[in-house]
């Protein structure tokens, strides 16, 4: 079976959709995802779907659930590229994708994920300190 790619990229992992998502493919990438969040230790998940001209339910709540997951692990996501079609067709099926953050590009996903990570290391300092 075919696997999606995912990079480490410093504290963040990045992932880029160039294929067509089935169902199979979707599940195995939220599960290599997991494992890759938990092995170093990523405080930000990017995944690029600018490739991807259509998104089905199962998809929507696949990178949902990814959120959901990378939440718990301590890690955000940022959805970048998305098409004004996927928009559309995610708001027609009800999916709000909580906590997901959405950018433009992945420039402006990496600010983000960036942000975070200051974030992170401020409050890590701030621990120490007390």
């Amino acid at each position: 079976m075919d696997r999606i790619p995912i990079l480490k990229f410093g504290n963040a992992l990045l992932v880029t959709i160039q294929v067509d998502m089935h169902d199979r493919l979707a599940t195995a990438l939220e599960e290599d995802l997991t494992g890759k969040i938990v092995e170093h230790n990523a405080k930000g998940v990017l995944i690029d779907i600018s490739a991807l001209e259509i998104v089905d339910s199962f998809i929507g709540r696949m990178l949902d659930n990814i959120a959901a997951v990378s939440r718990i692990l301590d890690a955000d996501t940022v959805v970048v590229g998305m098409r004004p079609a996927v928009a559309i067709t995610l708001v027609e099926l009800g999916l709000s994708l909580t906590g997901v953050k959405t950018a433009l590009n992945v420039e402006r996903g990496m600010e983000l994920i960036k942000a975070r990570l200051r974030t992170s290391d401020t409050e890590d300092e701030d621990d120490v300190e007390e």
